[in-house]
């Protein structure tokens, strides 16, 4: 979500205004300014997490572990991602808005660590 709704938007309105050329966007994400360098490094860090938590839900759907307390977690890992995300990029990262974004993401480490005990502990 992060490309469709900021990165995507930001360079598209930079080339149709010929603002910058196509080339000037590269995998770097500190090109640009603003919010652009921040939605790079939130959405690098989406893709850092993803695998670690597909393995999570696919193992607990691989062994059938259910109930209101695996959703709530799975919830808490999704939630926790998108409002970090949103954190991070919506604002300038000052010492404040670190330590917020970081709780956000301790949110997400803790859901999933508690839903690794649950998956060791229930075979």
């Amino acid at each position: 979500m992060i490309l469709f709704l900021f990165v995507g938007p930001y360079r598209w309105i930079s080339l149709l205004s010929g603002r910058t050329r196509a080339s000037y966007w590269t995998a770097d994400p500190n090109a640009g300014s603003g919010f652009y360098p921040r939605a790079m490094r939130a959405h690098m860090n989406c893709i850092e997490n993803l695998p670690v938590f597909a393995v999570i839900v696919y193992v607990i759907e691989r062994i059938g572990l259910q109930g209101q307390l695996i959703d709530s977690l799975v919830l808490m890992v999704l939630g926790g991602r998108i409002l970090q995300s949103l954190v991070h990029v919506i604002f300038e990262q000052t010492d404040k808005v670190i330590f917020v974004r970081f709780g956000f993401f301790f949110t997400q480490i803790v859901a999933m660590l508690v839903l690794v005990y649950l998956i060791l502990t229930s075979l």
